[in-house]
């Protein structure tokens, strides 16, 4: 069977054609325009009599309407060709012929019977040429709409990726690098990379598994809060491996052109493929991997199943054998995915990236402050402890703000205060120094953050307080109580919940006691203890009311997306019922706590009138020295005691263990 040689420049010069359609387009156009030029003066010069030979060399002279006529009386013009607007007048033969161009002067009666009487020859011509007229009234205009098309099919073609108008290839919107990114760089999700290092180690030395018959996952996928890290660890994970990295979000796929989506992900795994070994990463999967489900018995033929059914198509069409390609994906709305996509052969492994503990948390700062200029004092273990609960972004960010607060004042290092600082914005909001609060409300304010603080410091289970302010912060803080874990907790016991009940309700209780009226600053801190109790009762199973049976079912851990109602209207009648019993009993041991302590209040509300703001030591020695001056149990005392002996039990136990 014979083969048909391809001839190499006839290839490339089909490349040089496509690749430039508006240069090709311009070469042509100035082709055509003089050509026609050329044309048209052979056509104008064919109007003239032969005798005069080719007007285009001769000599060429404006002279005015008057000064044609004399002429014409002196018998030196010898043909007069007579446009619309401009008359022609040829003088002389050869090299002395002169054509002189003279602007009409309307109708001249006269003109003719010169002519006439002179015996010169005279008749007329076309000053817009048929070929011209032709060429702007028809040719022009479609060559016009021809380039316009092919400029924006060409911008729509780079845009968008390529294809018949960007439909087809996400060459543009995939980003394909080798990233630098390291397991070092990565910090506070230490059990993650413990998970994905074999997949390093896999694309690495892929013998080593293939000779023992042992097969890779193909898909991992990231399930986490946003900002802890997701995108990083696998970035990290291509860096440890010096392997392709292509990374794309997931709506990306998504366009309004059915079709689209599916093609996108085979382009995005055959380019992977050619690269192999890579990963792929998918940013935000739930996009175009929610449960078909939702659609109906019968499922649907919209743009995402589409998408959803090529890549899943994709998973199963490649071997990580042979050609190690793994697909990473991340998401933080694990249970809305199709199942078929997390089945076994797909995203058979799911790698949990959660929030970061009190190690995490300081390695994450260690990490984030490397090339920040940190004074003496900082303290790295202090800013851990009060950032309980944050994201590895969010430290992040703690970072760079405290780093800019010290910009703003011409610090040559960063210090402590900037760091707190900075976790009070991240935290409570902007300070709002500016807004002003007339003497009444800062007095109201003054108390309900005093109750809050010193039922905090006084009930067994609560978070110590850091610092109370009665600066305005956000955009509806009048003042705010910093509460922050001594320690790490995963899990809370019911009489730590009660406390943060007791806490909440620390507020309002101290502007009834001491002020004798209450205010609007409560709203939400009733809000939050009515939630508390209603999960207690509802979720936990911490109550008699529903004993074990869970009432709620909550939606989405990571994001807090609520619960949905699954009980009748009578227990609804009886859990309404709980809630605000079991408030009003918490409402009236506050109340009773905070008139044992009243002289204490006072202190600390004179305290924060001269200062604004108070910390955690100062609070709790003001609480200590009245505890000791009123001959009462010392409550704080007893609280950290007790608490101090729970953590040595705990010690006790994990040593017991290992």
């Amino acid at each position: 069977m014979s083969h048909e040689q391809k001839d190499p420049n006839k290839e490339k010069k089909n490349n040089f054609f496509n690749q430039n359609p508006l240069l090709v387009f311009a070469i042509f156009s100035i082709v055509v325009i003089l050509i026609f030029k050329n044309f048209t003066s052979s056509s104008e010069s064919a109007l003239a009599p032969s005798t005069f030979g080719n007007t285009a060399t001769n000599a060429s002279k404006s002279i005015s309407y008057y000064e044609l006529k004399e002429l014409i009386r002196n018998g030196q013009i010898s043909y007069v060709a007579i446009g619309q607007t401009t008359i022609k007048a040829f003088s002389g033969e050869g090299a002395q012929k002169i054509v002189y161009m003279v602007k009409k002067v309307g109708d001249d009666a006269s003109f003719i019977p010169l002519m006439d009487e002179k015996k010169i020859s005279y008749g007329g011509y076309n000053e817009t040429n048929i070929f011209s007229e032709i060429l702007f009234s028809w040719v022009l205009p479609v060559f016009i709409f021809f380039g316009i098309w092919m400029f924006l099919a060409n911008k729509m073609q780079k845009n968008m990726g390529g294809g018949i108008l960007g439909m087809g290839s996400s060459k543009k919107l995939v980003n394909s690098e080798k990233p630098n990114v390291k397991f070092d760089d990565v910090a506070g999700v230490e059990e993650a990379k413990e998970e994905v290092k074999e997949i390093v180690d896999f694309l690495k030395h892929p013998d080593r598994y293939m000779n023992l018959g042992a097969k890779i996952p193909k898909g991992v996928l990231l399930v986490g809060p946003p900002g802890t890290g997701k995108t990083l660890l696998a970035k990290a994970v291509a860096g440890e491996a010096s392997v392709p990295f292509f990374s794309v979000s997931g709506s990306s796929f998504i366009e309004m052109f059915v079709g689209v989506g599916a093609s996108r992900v085979r382009d995005l795994f055959e380019n992977a493929k050619k690269e192999a070994p890579a990963i792929v990463f998918i940013d935000e999967i739930d996009a175009i991997g929610k449960s078909r489900a939702a659609n109906g018995m019968m499922g649907g033929n919209d743009e995402r199943e589409q998408t959803l059914n090529q890549l899943l198509a994709e998973m199963d069409g490649f071997s990580s054998d042979k050609s190690p390609v793994i697909v990473l994906a991340a998401t933080n709305r694990p249970e809305v995915l199709d199942a078929a996509l997390l089945r076994p052969g797909r995203f058979d492994r799911q790698v949990l990236v959660d929030k970061p503990d009190f190690q995490g948390r300081k390695d994450i700062l260690k990490v984030h402050s490397t090339d920040i200029k940190l004074g003496k004092d900082i303290d790295l273990e202090e800013i851990a402890r009060l950032t309980a609960g944050l994201a590895g972004a969010d430290l992040a960010n703690i970072i760079n703000e405290a780093a800019l607060l010290g910009g703003r004042k011409s610090k040559a290092y960063v210090e402590q205060v900037d760091m707190v600082e900075a976790v009070e914005r991240a935290i409570a909001g902007l300070e709002k120094k500016s807004r002003r609060i007339n003497p009444e409300e800062k007095r109201i304010v003054a108390y309900h953050e005093s109750g809050h603080a010193l039922i905090a410091e006084t009930t067994r289970g609560a978070k110590r307080v850091s610092k109370v302010s009665i600066i305005p912060r956000g955009l509806a803080a009048l003042g705010y109580t910093l509460n922050t874990p001594e320690e790490n907790k995963f899990l809370m016991q019911k009489h730590e919940l009660i406390a943060e009940v007791d806490v909440l309700l620390g507020g309002r209780a101290a502007e009834e006691v001491f002020l004798g009226e209450i205010s609007t600053g409560a709203g939400n801190d009733l809000e939050r203890a009515t939630d508390i109790i209603k999960a207690m009762a509802g979720i936990y199973g911490m109550s008699d009311i529903a004993g074990l049976m869970v009432l709620e079912k909550q939606r989405n851990t990571f994001l807090n997306g609520g619960t949905t109602k699954d009980y009748s209207d009578n227990m609804a009648e009886k859990l309404d019922e709980h809630i605000k019993n079991t408030l009003q009993d918490r409402y009236v041991i506050v109340k009773e706590r905070l008139v044992e302590y009243r002289e204490c209040i006072e202190r600390i509300v004179t305290t924060l009138s001269e200062h604004e703001t108070i910390d955690g030591e100062v609070l709790r020695g003001l609480i200590e020295a009245y505890e000791i001056e009123s001959n009462i149990p010392t409550k704080m005392k007893h609280r950290l005691a007790k608490e101090a002996a729970q953590k040595e039990i705990l010690k006790d136990s994990d040593a017991s263990e290992s």
